[in-house]
């Protein structure tokens, strides 16, 4: 099998949220036997042992985009994000498909005039060019912006088009979304593509009533070999999270590292990430390298997955954490995450708690309990090994794909 795709992002340097999780999809994929070539929608395409790349054919008018963002924000600082979790349960969504300020329908606008024509004639030139590709597969671009272009490759190429969204349900219009995203489905036709990818069983009915002809559920994973475990001399560090930004969890941010810091004043506290807020007594580490992501996780006693609310309240809406710190064999405490034991078994695989004072009891009994703590975390490993690997969602992907041909 031959498939094109078209990711958010392939620089890892600036990357979207995904990135990572679609350089470990491909990496898969191409384990899996199949040929790769990937053209990225914003910035400098690379060249991998997974795949070979094609060039943005709108680069210049993405960089120039992105420099005019950065300046206003800095100008006039980016917009609150809304805390859906610091709010009440019934706080009112944006209504379905309505709410767009004039800066973003204007973006979509421009894009689907300059970038859009540039994508249509990139994408049909690879396509005539290299008629032995089998589909065509959009990894979490704004859709919104390329409205008609996965209609016309149908109609002139007669390949299947899928789109892959791997922020479900945050991405969804019923939600607030992310402050600083954009908006992707105000003004998209779903009916243009055979069919949607899904990181959620649970939105798979929403992108139904957007208008999706076919939803198929690929959850998240973590490559092995990327996500191992790291050999370090002791564990110095009691309890640590890494992530960005309190959107979406800022309570359970409180009642997991806030407030235990300060009641556990023996024990320490670590956070590796940006944005988070008043964290009490835990120390920030330095923001640097992956393989000192690897280290620090290896050096913590006990690893948080504090999954945000707009994932932890849909069912089997996956998230890259959970398996990447599987992965590694870390001992995991959650917050509550509807769904988890689609993947995990609680008080087996890892832990989950329901409270500040649950997760008090749940920190001392495992900083008490080396033995508890490894075996939890080898099981973790295992799970991952057996059933969730980027390996494993590749050949489910390809399996679909296959379906359509």
């Amino acid at each position: 099998m031959k498939l094109l795709i078209v990711p958010a992002s392939l620089d890892l340097t600036q990357p979207f949220s995904a990135t990572p999780a679609w350089w470990q999809l491909m990496k898969g994929l191409y384990e899996v036997g199949v040929d790769v070539i990937a053209t990225p929608y914003q910035g400098p395409a690379m060249e991998s042992l997974w795949w070979r790349a094609e060039p943005n054919p709108a680069k210049w008018q993405g960089d120039a985009f992105k420099r005019l963002r950065d300046t206003y924000r800095n100008l006039v600082g980016e917009k609150p994000a809304t805390q859906l979790d610091e709010s009440s349960a019934e706080a009112t969504p944006t209504p379905p498909l309505q709410s767009e300020s004039r800066s973003d329908k204007l973006i979509r606008r421009v894009a689907q005039t300059v970038i859009a024509p540039l994508w249509r004639n990139h994408l049909d030139r690879i396509l005539t060019q290299q008629p032995d590709i089998d589909a065509i597969i959009f990894l979490t671009i704004p859709l919104n912006q390329l409205v008609g272009v996965a209609a016309e490759i149908q109609r002139k190429h007669n390949k299947p088009v899928f789109y892959y969204d791997g922020d479900v349900p945050a991405s969804l219009p019923n939600m607030h979304g992310f402050a600083t995203g954009f908006r992707i489905y105000q003004g998209a036709d779903l009916r243009e593509y055979t069919a949607f990818f899904s990181n959620s069983k649970g939105g798979e009915e929403a992108l139904r009533e957007l208008g999706a002809r076919a939803v198929h559920t690929i959850f998240y994973g973590a490559d092995p070999d990327v996500f191992s475990p790291a050999r370090v001399s002791q564990q110095d560090i009691d309890v640590m999270f890494y992530g960005h930004g309190r959107e979406y969890r800022a309570q359970w941010i409180d009642d997991m590292i806030t407030a235990p810091s300060l009641v556990l004043d023996d024990r320490r506290f670590a956070v590796r990430g940006t944005k988070l807020g008043e964290l009490g007594r835990a120390e920030m580490l330095p923001y640097l390298s992956f393989s000192k992501l690897r280290e620090y996780a290896g050096r913590s006693k006990i690893n948080l997955c504090i999954t945000r609310r707009a994932h932890a309240s849909v069912y089997g809406s996956s998230s890259s954490r959970p398996f990447e710190l599987s992965a590694m064999g870390c001992c995991i405490v959650a917050n509550p995450y509807a769904g988890i034991e689609e993947w995990f078994e609680p008080g087996k695989e890892l832990f989950v708690v329901h409270s500040k004072e649950e997760a008090l009891d749940c920190y001392r009994y495992l900083l008490t309990h080396d033995d508890e703590r490894r075996k939890v975390g080898a099981a973790a490993r295992e799970r991952v090994l057996k059933e969730h690997t980027f390996r494993h969602r590749a050949q489910q992907l390809v399996d679909i794909v296959r379906g359509y041909l």
